[in-house]
Protein backbone atom coordinates (compact mmCIF):
# COMPACT_ATOMS: atom_id res chain seq x y z
CA UNK A 1 0.00 0.00 0.00
CA UNK A 2 1.25 3.49 -0.81
CA UNK A 3 0.53 4.76 2.72
CA UNK A 4 2.86 2.10 4.11
CA UNK A 5 5.88 3.54 2.31
CA UNK A 6 7.55 5.72 4.91
CA UNK A 7 9.86 8.51 3.79
CA UNK A 8 12.11 10.55 6.04
CA UNK A 9 11.35 14.21 5.50
CA UNK A 10 12.86 17.24 7.25
CA UNK A 11 10.92 20.43 7.94
CA UNK A 12 12.92 23.51 8.92
CA UNK A 13 11.04 26.11 10.94
CA UNK A 14 8.26 25.23 13.38
CA UNK A 15 6.25 28.40 13.07
CA UNK A 16 2.72 28.51 11.76
CA UNK A 17 3.48 27.03 8.32
CA UNK A 18 6.18 24.62 9.49
CA UNK A 19 4.25 22.92 12.26
CA UNK A 20 1.10 22.55 10.16
CA UNK A 21 3.22 21.17 7.29
CA UNK A 22 4.98 18.70 9.61
CA UNK A 23 1.67 17.44 11.02
CA UNK A 24 0.05 17.08 7.59
CA UNK A 25 3.06 15.17 6.20
CA UNK A 26 3.13 12.93 9.28
CA UNK A 27 -0.60 12.30 8.81
CA UNK A 28 0.04 10.53 5.50
CA UNK A 29 2.77 8.32 7.01
CA UNK A 30 6.04 10.19 6.56
CA UNK A 31 8.67 10.25 9.31
CA UNK A 32 9.39 13.89 10.07
CA UNK A 33 12.50 15.52 11.48
CA UNK A 34 11.33 18.96 12.59
CA UNK A 35 13.94 21.65 13.17
CA UNK A 36 13.35 24.71 15.36
CA UNK A 37 16.12 27.02 16.61
CA UNK A 38 14.03 28.87 19.18
CA UNK A 39 14.75 26.99 22.42
CA UNK A 40 11.52 28.00 24.17
CA UNK A 41 9.40 26.89 21.25
CA UNK A 42 11.42 23.69 20.85
CA UNK A 43 10.90 22.75 24.50
CA UNK A 44 7.14 23.13 24.12
CA UNK A 45 7.15 21.01 20.98
CA UNK A 46 9.09 18.22 22.68
CA UNK A 47 6.49 18.24 25.47
CA UNK A 48 3.73 17.84 22.91
CA UNK A 49 2.46 21.40 23.28
CA UNK A 50 1.66 23.41 20.16
CA UNK A 51 3.31 26.86 20.39
CA UNK A 52 0.66 28.33 18.09
CA UNK A 53 -3.10 28.63 18.44
CA UNK A 54 -5.14 26.98 15.69
CA UNK A 55 -8.43 25.07 15.99
CA UNK A 56 -7.82 21.29 16.29
CA UNK A 57 -4.03 21.60 16.00
CA UNK A 58 -3.38 20.22 19.49
CA UNK A 59 -5.48 17.12 18.78
CA UNK A 60 -3.69 16.44 15.47
CA UNK A 61 -0.32 17.16 17.05
CA UNK A 62 -0.97 14.65 19.82
CA UNK A 63 -2.14 12.04 17.31
CA UNK A 64 0.88 12.23 14.99
CA UNK A 65 3.62 13.41 17.38
CA UNK A 66 5.19 9.92 17.41
CA UNK A 67 6.02 10.40 13.72
CA UNK A 68 7.82 13.71 14.40
CA UNK A 69 11.33 14.03 15.85
CA UNK A 70 12.36 17.51 17.05
CA UNK A 71 15.86 18.94 16.67
CA UNK A 72 17.49 22.34 17.13
CA UNK A 73 19.58 22.27 13.94
CA UNK A 74 20.42 20.30 10.79
CA UNK A 75 23.32 18.36 12.30
CA UNK A 76 21.22 15.25 12.92
CA UNK A 77 19.99 15.10 9.34
CA UNK A 78 21.66 12.24 7.49
CA UNK A 79 21.62 10.51 4.11
CA UNK A 80 18.21 8.94 4.89
CA UNK A 81 16.68 12.40 4.47
CA UNK A 82 16.16 13.10 0.78
CA UNK A 83 13.51 15.83 0.99
CA UNK A 84 13.80 19.01 3.09
CA UNK A 85 10.99 21.57 3.43
CA UNK A 86 11.97 25.13 4.31
CA UNK A 87 9.16 26.86 6.23
CA UNK A 88 10.95 29.76 7.91
CA UNK A 89 9.52 33.25 8.19
CA UNK A 90 10.02 35.97 5.59
CA UNK A 91 8.84 39.10 7.44
CA UNK A 92 8.39 42.48 5.86
CA UNK A 93 11.36 44.82 5.64
CA UNK A 94 10.86 48.54 6.30
CA UNK A 95 10.76 49.21 2.55
CA UNK A 96 7.99 46.63 1.98
CA UNK A 97 10.24 43.91 0.53
CA UNK A 98 10.45 40.42 2.02
CA UNK A 99 13.28 39.58 4.42
CA UNK A 100 14.68 36.27 3.15
CA UNK A 101 17.68 35.99 5.46
CA UNK A 102 16.26 32.99 7.33
CA UNK A 103 15.71 31.15 4.04
CA UNK A 104 19.35 31.59 3.02
CA UNK A 105 20.56 30.65 6.51
CA UNK A 106 18.65 27.37 6.17
CA UNK A 107 20.09 26.78 2.68
CA UNK A 108 23.65 27.34 3.88
CA UNK A 109 23.11 25.04 6.84
CA UNK A 110 21.95 22.30 4.48
CA UNK A 111 24.86 22.83 2.09
CA UNK A 112 27.39 22.67 4.93
CA UNK A 113 26.00 19.40 6.31
CA UNK A 114 28.45 16.81 4.98
CA UNK A 115 26.40 13.84 6.26
CA UNK A 116 23.45 14.55 3.98
CA UNK A 117 22.89 12.54 0.83
CA UNK A 118 24.32 13.84 -2.43
CA UNK A 119 20.87 13.83 -4.04
CA UNK A 120 18.54 16.15 -2.12
CA UNK A 121 15.30 17.94 -2.89
CA UNK A 122 14.86 21.27 -1.11
CA UNK A 123 11.25 22.44 -1.08
CA UNK A 124 10.71 26.17 -0.49
CA UNK A 125 7.38 26.64 1.28
CA UNK A 126 8.28 30.05 2.68
CA UNK A 127 6.75 32.95 0.78
CA UNK A 128 9.66 34.42 -1.16
CA UNK A 129 10.11 37.09 -3.87
CA UNK A 130 9.89 35.92 -7.46
CA UNK A 131 13.27 34.68 -8.62
CA UNK A 132 14.41 33.45 -5.20
CA UNK A 133 14.39 29.78 -6.20
CA UNK A 134 16.54 30.60 -9.25
CA UNK A 135 18.96 32.58 -7.08
CA UNK A 136 19.22 29.67 -4.64
CA UNK A 137 20.01 27.29 -7.52
CA UNK A 138 22.91 29.54 -8.58
CA UNK A 139 24.15 29.74 -4.99
CA UNK A 140 24.14 25.96 -4.65
CA UNK A 141 26.03 25.43 -7.90
CA UNK A 142 28.77 27.78 -6.66
CA UNK A 143 29.06 26.21 -3.20
CA UNK A 144 28.62 22.45 -3.52
CA UNK A 145 28.86 19.53 -5.91
CA UNK A 146 25.79 17.86 -4.45
CA UNK A 147 22.86 17.22 -6.76
CA UNK A 148 20.32 19.47 -5.05
CA UNK A 149 17.00 20.19 -6.70
CA UNK A 150 15.09 23.31 -5.65
CA UNK A 151 11.29 23.30 -5.81
CA UNK A 152 8.89 26.14 -5.18
CA UNK A 153 5.91 24.75 -3.25
CA UNK A 154 4.02 27.73 -1.79
CA UNK A 155 1.58 27.23 1.09
CA UNK A 156 -2.06 28.27 0.95
CA UNK A 157 -3.04 28.02 4.60
CA UNK A 158 -5.80 30.14 6.05
CA UNK A 159 -5.53 30.85 9.76
CA UNK A 160 -8.47 29.22 11.48
CA UNK A 161 -8.68 26.35 8.97
CA UNK A 162 -4.97 25.64 8.45
CA UNK A 163 -4.94 21.96 9.44
CA UNK A 164 -7.75 21.08 7.04
CA UNK A 165 -6.17 23.26 4.33
CA UNK A 166 -2.93 21.27 4.66
CA UNK A 167 -4.45 17.79 4.93
CA UNK A 168 -7.05 18.40 2.21
CA UNK A 169 -5.47 21.03 -0.06
CA UNK A 170 -7.43 22.50 -2.96
CA UNK A 171 -4.25 22.25 -5.03
CA UNK A 172 -0.52 21.65 -4.64
CA UNK A 173 1.69 23.98 -6.67
CA UNK A 174 5.11 22.62 -7.66
CA UNK A 175 7.56 24.89 -9.43
CA UNK A 176 10.25 22.72 -11.03
CA UNK A 177 11.31 21.37 -14.42
CA UNK A 178 12.46 18.02 -12.98
CA UNK A 179 10.06 15.14 -13.65
CA UNK A 180 11.88 12.91 -11.19
CA UNK A 181 11.52 15.54 -8.45
CA UNK A 182 7.78 15.78 -9.12
CA UNK A 183 7.49 12.00 -8.87
CA UNK A 184 9.24 11.93 -5.48
CA UNK A 185 7.17 14.80 -4.07
CA UNK A 186 3.97 13.06 -5.10
CA UNK A 187 5.17 10.12 -2.97
CA UNK A 188 5.75 12.51 -0.07
CA UNK A 189 2.25 13.96 -0.41
CA UNK A 190 0.96 10.37 -0.76
CA UNK A 191 -2.77 10.63 -1.47
CA UNK A 192 -3.82 9.89 -5.05
CA UNK A 193 -6.61 12.47 -5.24
CA UNK A 194 -4.30 15.48 -5.02
CA UNK A 195 -4.71 18.23 -7.62
CA UNK A 196 -1.31 19.43 -8.81
CA UNK A 197 -0.34 22.58 -10.66
CA UNK A 198 3.06 21.95 -12.25
CA UNK A 199 4.89 25.02 -13.51
CA UNK A 200 8.24 26.85 -13.43
CA UNK A 201 9.55 28.23 -10.13
CA UNK A 202 8.99 31.91 -11.01
CA UNK A 203 5.33 31.29 -11.80
CA UNK A 204 4.89 29.16 -8.68
CA UNK A 205 6.27 31.98 -6.53
CA UNK A 206 3.98 34.47 -8.27
CA UNK A 207 0.89 32.27 -7.76
CA UNK A 208 1.26 32.68 -4.00
CA UNK A 209 1.47 36.47 -4.17
CA UNK A 210 -1.26 36.64 -6.81
CA UNK A 211 -3.77 34.68 -4.72
CA UNK A 212 -3.32 36.69 -1.54
CA UNK A 213 -3.26 39.98 -3.42
CA UNK A 214 -6.46 39.14 -5.31
CA UNK A 215 -8.27 38.37 -2.05
CA UNK A 216 -6.98 41.64 -0.59
CA UNK A 217 -8.36 43.41 -3.67
CA UNK A 218 -11.79 41.85 -3.11
CA UNK A 219 -11.83 42.95 0.54
CA UNK A 220 -10.75 46.49 -0.28
CA UNK A 221 -13.32 46.75 -3.07
CA UNK A 222 -16.10 45.65 -0.70
CA UNK A 223 -14.95 48.23 1.85
CA UNK A 224 -15.20 50.92 -0.82
CA UNK A 225 -18.74 49.75 -1.60
CA UNK A 226 -19.56 49.76 2.12
CA UNK A 227 -18.50 53.38 2.31
CA UNK A 228 -20.77 54.18 -0.63
CA UNK A 229 -23.63 52.35 1.10
CA UNK A 230 -23.26 54.65 4.06
CA UNK A 231 -23.47 57.70 1.79
CA UNK A 232 -26.64 56.52 0.02
CA UNK A 233 -28.25 54.94 3.11
CA UNK A 234 -27.85 51.47 1.59
CA UNK A 235 -27.22 48.08 3.20
CA UNK A 236 -23.88 46.39 2.60
CA UNK A 237 -25.09 42.99 3.83
CA UNK A 238 -27.78 42.90 1.16
CA UNK A 239 -25.21 44.03 -1.39
CA UNK A 240 -22.91 41.18 -0.33
CA UNK A 241 -25.73 38.68 -0.86
CA UNK A 242 -26.56 40.15 -4.24
CA UNK A 243 -22.97 39.88 -5.40
CA UNK A 244 -22.23 36.54 -3.77
CA UNK A 245 -24.96 34.72 -5.69
CA UNK A 246 -23.16 35.54 -8.93
CA UNK A 247 -21.06 32.44 -9.72
CA UNK A 248 -18.56 34.56 -11.63
CA UNK A 249 -17.78 36.49 -8.43
CA UNK A 250 -18.33 33.91 -5.67
CA UNK A 251 -19.46 34.47 -2.09
CA UNK A 252 -16.07 34.42 -0.36
CA UNK A 253 -14.10 37.48 0.80
CA UNK A 254 -17.02 39.82 0.19
CA UNK A 255 -17.33 40.85 3.84
CA UNK A 256 -16.79 44.52 4.54
CA UNK A 257 -15.19 45.80 7.72
CA UNK A 258 -12.15 47.62 9.03
CA UNK A 259 -9.74 46.05 6.59
CA UNK A 260 -7.56 42.97 6.25
CA UNK A 261 -4.67 42.09 8.55
CA UNK A 262 -2.61 39.11 9.65
CA UNK A 263 0.77 37.82 8.60
CA UNK A 264 0.08 37.39 4.88
CA UNK A 265 -2.15 39.91 3.10
CA UNK A 266 -0.41 43.13 4.23
CA UNK A 267 3.05 41.69 3.69
CA UNK A 268 2.35 39.96 0.38
CA UNK A 269 0.52 42.87 -1.24
CA UNK A 270 3.40 45.22 -0.46
CA UNK A 271 5.95 42.67 -1.66
CA UNK A 272 4.17 42.27 -5.00
CA UNK A 273 4.07 46.05 -5.46
CA UNK A 274 7.81 46.17 -4.75
CA UNK A 275 8.43 43.33 -7.20
CA UNK A 276 6.55 45.22 -9.91
CA UNK A 277 8.59 48.33 -9.15
CA UNK A 278 11.78 46.30 -9.45
CA UNK A 279 10.72 45.26 -12.93
CA UNK A 280 9.77 48.82 -13.89
CA UNK A 281 6.02 48.24 -13.65
CA UNK A 282 3.36 49.97 -11.53
CA UNK A 283 0.57 47.67 -10.31
CA UNK A 284 -2.00 50.39 -9.70
CA UNK A 285 -4.92 48.20 -8.60
CA UNK A 286 -2.92 46.74 -5.74
CA UNK A 287 -1.48 50.10 -4.72
CA UNK A 288 -5.06 51.39 -4.46
CA UNK A 289 -6.13 48.37 -2.38
CA UNK A 290 -3.29 48.97 0.10
CA UNK A 291 -4.31 52.63 0.46
CA UNK A 292 -7.99 51.73 0.91
CA UNK A 293 -7.06 49.22 3.60
CA UNK A 294 -4.91 51.75 5.44
CA UNK A 295 -7.76 54.27 5.55
CA UNK A 296 -10.38 51.66 6.46
CA UNK A 297 -8.55 50.58 9.60
CA UNK A 298 -9.41 53.84 11.40
CA UNK A 299 -13.03 53.97 10.22
CA UNK A 300 -14.38 53.44 13.75
CA UNK A 301 -12.26 56.27 15.13
CA UNK A 302 -13.78 58.56 12.49
CA UNK A 303 -17.29 57.42 13.45
CA UNK A 304 -16.55 57.88 17.15
CA UNK A 305 -15.64 61.53 16.62
CA UNK A 306 -19.27 62.23 15.75
CA UNK A 307 -20.09 61.44 19.38
CA UNK A 308 -16.97 62.68 21.18
CA UNK A 309 -14.70 65.59 20.23
CA UNK A 310 -11.75 63.81 21.84
CA UNK A 311 -11.11 60.62 23.80
CA UNK A 312 -9.33 62.12 26.80
CA UNK A 313 -10.31 60.17 29.94
CA UNK A 314 -13.11 58.31 28.13
CA UNK A 315 -13.71 54.67 29.09
CA UNK A 316 -13.53 52.63 25.90
CA UNK A 317 -14.19 48.91 25.51
CA UNK A 318 -12.36 47.04 22.75
CA UNK A 319 -13.96 43.73 21.73
CA UNK A 320 -11.64 41.50 19.73
CA UNK A 321 -7.92 42.05 19.15
CA UNK A 322 -6.88 39.20 16.84
CA UNK A 323 -7.00 40.13 13.16
CA UNK A 324 -9.72 37.50 12.53
CA UNK A 325 -11.61 34.85 14.53
CA UNK A 326 -10.09 31.44 15.37
CA UNK A 327 -6.55 32.72 15.68
CA UNK A 328 -4.49 34.49 18.33
CA UNK A 329 -2.51 36.40 15.70
CA UNK A 330 -2.58 40.16 16.31
CA UNK A 331 -0.17 41.02 13.50
CA UNK A 332 -1.56 43.91 11.42
CA UNK A 333 -4.78 43.78 13.43
CA UNK A 334 -6.94 46.90 13.08
CA UNK A 335 -7.50 46.76 16.84
CA UNK A 336 -3.81 47.49 17.44
CA UNK A 337 -3.85 50.62 15.28
CA UNK A 338 -6.92 51.90 17.12
CA UNK A 339 -5.63 51.08 20.60
CA UNK A 340 -2.47 53.03 19.82
CA UNK A 341 -4.47 56.07 18.65
CA UNK A 342 -6.72 55.94 21.71
CA UNK A 343 -3.77 55.65 24.09
CA UNK A 344 -2.16 58.68 22.49
CA UNK A 345 -5.37 60.58 23.17
CA UNK A 346 -5.33 59.50 26.85
CA UNK A 347 -8.35 57.17 26.73
CA UNK A 348 -8.94 54.50 29.38
CA UNK A 349 -9.04 51.18 27.51
CA UNK A 350 -10.44 47.84 28.56
CA UNK A 351 -9.93 44.89 26.19
CA UNK A 352 -11.64 41.53 25.67
CA UNK A 353 -10.57 38.71 23.34
CA UNK A 354 -11.23 34.98 23.94
CA UNK A 355 -7.82 33.85 22.67
CA UNK A 356 -5.22 36.61 22.16
CA UNK A 357 -5.46 38.35 25.55
CA UNK A 358 -2.10 37.03 26.82
CA UNK A 359 -0.35 38.29 23.67
CA UNK A 360 -1.99 41.70 24.12
CA UNK A 361 -0.82 41.76 27.75
CA UNK A 362 2.77 41.18 26.61
CA UNK A 363 2.46 44.11 24.22
CA UNK A 364 0.67 46.70 26.38
CA UNK A 365 1.51 45.61 29.95
CA UNK A 366 -0.37 47.84 32.45
CA UNK A 367 -1.18 50.65 30.01
CA UNK A 368 -4.62 49.11 29.40
CA UNK A 369 -7.01 46.86 31.34
CA UNK A 370 -7.92 43.27 30.42
CA UNK A 371 -11.26 41.49 30.76
CA UNK A 372 -12.10 37.78 30.79
CA UNK A 373 -15.65 38.35 29.53
CA UNK A 374 -17.64 40.92 27.57
CA UNK A 375 -19.79 42.05 30.50
CA UNK A 376 -16.68 43.08 32.40
CA UNK A 377 -15.17 44.83 29.36
CA UNK A 378 -18.20 47.02 28.61
CA UNK A 379 -19.14 47.89 32.21
CA UNK A 380 -18.94 51.66 32.66
CA UNK A 381 -17.82 52.25 29.07
CA UNK A 382 -18.60 55.47 27.19
CA UNK A 383 -17.91 53.73 23.91
CA UNK A 384 -17.47 50.18 22.58
CA UNK A 385 -15.49 49.30 19.44
CA UNK A 386 -15.71 45.84 17.85
CA UNK A 387 -12.75 44.63 15.76
CA UNK A 388 -13.10 40.81 15.58
CA UNK A 389 -16.26 38.82 14.81
CA UNK A 390 -15.70 36.13 17.41
CA UNK A 391 -18.69 33.84 18.07
CA UNK A 392 -18.78 35.06 21.68
CA UNK A 393 -19.17 38.63 20.45
CA UNK A 394 -21.72 37.84 17.73
CA UNK A 395 -23.87 35.93 20.22
CA UNK A 396 -23.64 38.53 22.99
CA UNK A 397 -26.97 39.73 24.37
CA UNK A 398 -27.42 43.21 22.94
CA UNK A 399 -29.45 44.44 25.90
CA UNK A 400 -26.32 43.95 28.01
CA UNK A 401 -24.68 46.85 26.18
CA UNK A 402 -27.50 49.05 27.46
CA UNK A 403 -27.40 47.42 30.90
CA UNK A 404 -23.67 47.73 31.58
CA UNK A 405 -22.36 50.67 29.53
CA UNK A 406 -22.45 54.26 30.78
CA UNK A 407 -23.47 55.29 27.27
CA UNK A 408 -24.53 52.48 24.95
CA UNK A 409 -22.65 53.62 21.84
CA UNK A 410 -21.40 50.56 19.93
CA UNK A 411 -19.39 50.93 16.73
CA UNK A 412 -19.00 47.61 14.96
CA UNK A 413 -16.11 47.09 12.55
CA UNK A 414 -17.22 43.58 11.57
CA UNK A 415 -21.00 43.92 11.12
CA UNK A 416 -21.79 41.39 13.84
CA UNK A 417 -25.42 42.35 14.42
CA UNK A 418 -28.59 42.82 12.40
CA UNK A 419 -29.92 46.37 12.51
CA UNK A 420 -33.46 45.23 13.36
CA UNK A 421 -32.18 43.53 16.54
CA UNK A 422 -30.63 46.67 18.04
CA UNK A 423 -32.36 47.88 21.27
CA UNK A 424 -33.95 51.33 21.11
CA UNK A 425 -31.71 52.72 23.84
CA UNK A 426 -28.52 51.65 22.04
CA UNK A 427 -26.67 53.67 19.40
CA UNK A 428 -25.20 51.25 16.87
CA UNK A 429 -23.18 51.84 13.72
CA UNK A 430 -21.59 49.18 11.56
CA UNK A 431 -19.62 49.37 8.30
CA UNK A 432 -21.85 50.05 5.30
CA UNK A 433 -25.12 49.66 7.19
CA UNK A 434 -27.82 52.06 8.24
CA UNK A 435 -27.31 53.71 11.62
CA UNK A 436 -29.59 52.83 14.51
Amino acid sequence: MEREKKMKVAVIGMGYVGLVTAISLAEVGNEIIAIEKNSTKLEKLKLGISPIYEPNIQEYFKKYKENIQFESNCENLNEDVKVIFICVGTPENKDGTADTRSVYEAINEIINNNVLAKDIIIVIKSTVPIGTNKDIEKLIKNKTNKNIKIVSNPEFLSQGTAIDDAINPQRIVLGTDSKETIKILKLVYKKNNRKYVITDSNTAELIKYACNSFLALKISYMNELANICELINGNIKDLEKGMGTDKRIGKYFLKSGVGYGGSCFPKDTKALVKLAEREGYEIKTLEAAILVNKNQRIKLIEKAKKYYKNFNNLNIAILGTSFKPNTDDIRESAAIDNINILLNEKANIKVYDPVSLEIIKEKYKDSIEYSNNIDEAVTGADLCLIFTEWKEIKEYKLNNFVKYMKKAIVLDGRNCYEINRIPKKMIYEAIGNKKR
